[in-house]
């Protein structure tokens, strides 16, 4: 006869408590927050106390009008049930309300965390791009020798791209000299109109 194992297999997943199969469903712990909410919500709205003004006008019209002997709140007493009532719903309703709001401001306290954290990386990219720039307009004086403008900086990207795009169209090597010598009287040009400027 086989016996059979008492070891789990090793590709089954274990539960809590150490024993094969699937873990009883446990309740979501958010469940009475999002009802606590629900019911703050709903009490906030017109139509709860729209509600709850037709409710107390038919008690109290029940208790004043019907007959004697069917009434359950006598209207003598001040309508005292009506009173437990109400009093027993406001004061189920005041810490319904203060759950509600805390929930909200832990929601509140976690998206200003995630804002600030976004912000402050924000921050540092603009200050690491603003860096980059500095050191790439310093690096391009420290070789050309003269003081980088944005308009030479355009100039030697503009030309690095048509570089780049003219080596993926497959660009033959006396036509990229011909093109770099275009380049260069351009940029002759250029300098000499913006010395003549400066003059």
């Amino acid at each position: 006869m086989a016996r059979i194992s008492r070891q789990p297999a090793l590709d089954a997943p274990l539960n809590r408590a150490g024993r094969i199969g699937r873990a009883a469903p446990q309740p979501s712990r958010d469940r009475f927050g999002r009802a606590t909410e629900w019911i703050a919500r709903a009490m906030g709205t017109p139509w709860f106390l729209i509600a709850l003004t037709v409710f107390c006008l038919a008690w109290i019209a029940w208790n004043t009008m019907a007959p004697q002997h069917l009434r359950f709140d006598a209207a003598a007493n001040g309508f005292t049930a009506l009173t437990l009532m109400l009093s027993l719903q406001a004061s189920y309703a005041a810490p319904l309300i203060l759950l509600a709001q805390n929930r909200q401001d832990d929601r509140e306290r976690v998206q200003i965390a995630q804002d600030r954290q976004r912000a402050e990386r924000n921050l540092a990219d603009t200050e690491y791009l603003a860096r980059e720039i500095v050191a790439l307009r310093l690096a391009m004086t420290d070789l050309s020798g003269e003081v980088v403008t944005r308009e030479g900086l355009r100039d030697e990207l503009r030309a690095l791209v048509e570089d780049l795009d003219a080596r993926a169209s497959g660009e033959s090597a006396d036509e990229a000299a011909e093109r770099e010598e275009r380049r260069r009287k351009v940029e002759r040009r250029e300098r000499a109109e913006r010395d003549a400027r400066e003059r």
